[in-house]
């Protein structure tokens, strides 16, 4: 518990110094660079200061200069402070909306070209697939949690199909991720963070032209995902 308020103190001092200093400037230059990396340098650090260890594999795959549609599970809250920092260059992610309600953060995810979701209007979803496009058309990654909600034990839920709508109209390559080890570092429903290892794994990129029809890509992403899983979580 001591050290998730650590991680929680350092964001609540990190999130109004990114604020205080990062806005101004972004209005000043019209370039959000600076508060980008100060957000994401604030989430990562945060989750270190809980005693959560990362190891990435497959980065090597990506390649910085393109623009790709991130596809991954969903197991716990520390899933995005920790998979979004590892993406080259900056990404959008597909946020619910109510997170936007919240001070300075709020701001700062619209600064960012973040895209809200309600998850309970679908008429939302086709707008945030939308908005999406129009971010991914501005040369930003996308990432996004395909289930939609995190899932209580670690195994895979049923994936939405609004993100492989998005990947058919934008045409740029998908990049499975399998999370593991956060339902066990912070599972659903548990405040507490318990010190640990984290395996965040970038799968080989799925072109375009071998996307097939949009269930063929879904299960393509689907059994990427799965294979990274522990054995006792894979379906």
């Amino acid at each position: 518990m001591f050290r998730t308020i650590l991680m929680l103190l350092f964001w609540a001092a990190a999130l109004p110094f990114a604020a205080l200093l990062g806005i101004p400037w972004t209005y000043l230059t019209k370039d959000i660079t600076f508060l980008y990396r100060t957000c994401m340098g604030a989430a990562f650090n945060g989750v270190r200061i809980a005693g959560v260890k990362v190891r990435t594999l497959g980065l090597e795959k990506l390649d910085p200069a393109r623009t790709y549609i991130f596809m991954s599970n969903h197991i716990s809250n520390l899933d995005p402070p920790i998979t979004l920092p590892l993406i080259p260059r900056r990404t959008s992610v597909m946020v619910k909306k109510e997170l936007f309600r919240v001070p300075i953060l709020g701001p700062i995810m619209l600064m960012g070209s973040l895209v809200p979701v309600d998850r309970k209007n679908r008429d939302s979803g086709i707008t945030a697939v939308r908005d999406a496009l129009k971010a991914i058309q501005q040369g930003l990654n996308m990432t996004i949690y395909v289930e939609g909600h995190r899932s209580f034990d670690g195994k895979l839920l049923p994936f939405k199909k609004g993100p492989f709508y998005l990947a058919e109209a934008c045409n740029v390559p998908v990049v499975p991720i399998t999370i593991s080890g956060t339902e066990d570092v912070m599972p659903k429903a548990r405040f507490a963070i318990r010190p640990g290892m984290v395996t965040v794994q970038f799968h080989d990129p799925i072109e375009p032209s071998d996307f097939g029809e949009r269930d063929c890509l879904m299960t393509k992403v689907r059994a990427a995902i799965n294979n990274g899983l522990p054995v006792e979580l894979r379906e």
